[in-house]
């Protein structure tokens, strides 16, 4: 029986719900949250209603929402909705509401948002084009669409989408920075600011997020130290730090404009 994509992405996330928030696995993510806050600080109004796509826990959600007028949390594993939920019923939080749905095609009419967001999210996808363009179909004139997600530097060497799917096989592509710009600008948006920074992250938190098989993640560690001795690229750009092994993410922020 063949098993789609979107039924690998339910599969791989259900298994990490529970850890996703907790900074001992996702430091990097969970890191990174404040930064783009801070990013998309000058867009947040407190008359917005706004839309997390593929939203996961709603971490994004959760972090502006008492800024806002409203959040829909939206997402296709149900297991990451439920976490989401169980956070914010926990911390009083009553304006955000959670839906499952396809982030390929929204359950929205046009012109619905005046700020819609999604993190960490474009790499996981089949289709990255039909997300970044039911963004902007759902946003209104002017609102302000905002990306963040994993990217891959111009000119790096190795495949480190190879590696991303051994460790998780629900991983799809991780673009560059100028094809997610493209994809804004043919979806009728218009990129305002942008930026791009690495972060080292230390790799045996990374695989238990996963739950990665013993065996794959033996064979990805190998793969990194091995690069480490001179070994082929992997594309991860491997790194020991008080003799533990890391490896570098390359993320982007992106801010773009609805037409």
């Amino acid at each position: 029986m063949t098993v789609t994509h979107d039924e690998k992405v339910v599969r791989e996330f259900s298994k990490q719900a529970a850890g996703f928030a907790d900074p001992r696995l996702n430091v990097a993510f969970t890191r990174h949250l404040d930064r783009l806050v801070r990013f998309m600080d000058p867009e947040l109004d407190t008359e917005d209603v706004v839309l997390e796509v593929a939203a996961g826990t709603a971490l994004v959600s959760r972090a502006i929402a008492r800024r806002v007028r409203h959040v829909t949390a939206l997402d296709l594993t149900p297991a990451m909705l439920a976490e989401g939920k169980r956070a914010v019923d926990r911390d009083g939080v009553t304006n955000v509401t959670f839906t499952h749905g396809d982030a390929t095609a929204l359950p929205y009419l046009d012109r619905s948002f005046t700020l819609v967001v999604t993190r960490f999210s474009l790499h996981q996808v089949a289709d990255p084009e039909a997300v970044v363009r039911e963004m902007a179909r759902v946003s209104r004139p002017g609102a302000a669409l905002i990306i963040a997600d994993l990217v891959r530097p111009e000119g790096i060497d190795g495949d480190p989408d190879r590696i991303e799917r051994l460790r998780d096989p629900s991983h799809g592509t991780a673009l560059t920075a100028a094809r997610i710009a493209g994809l804004l600008a043919a979806a009728g948006a218009e990129v305002k600011r942008s930026e791009e920074f690495d972060y080292t992250r230390p790799l045996q938190p990374w695989l238990d997020l996963a739950q990665t098989p013993a065996d794959i993640a033996a064979q990805i560690r190998k793969e990194l130290e091995d690069e480490l001795t001179g070994g082929p690229a992997t594309g991860m750009r491997p790194s020991e730090i008080d003799g533990e092994l890391h490896f570098t993410h390359s993320a982007l922020f992106q801010h773009a404009v609805a037409g």
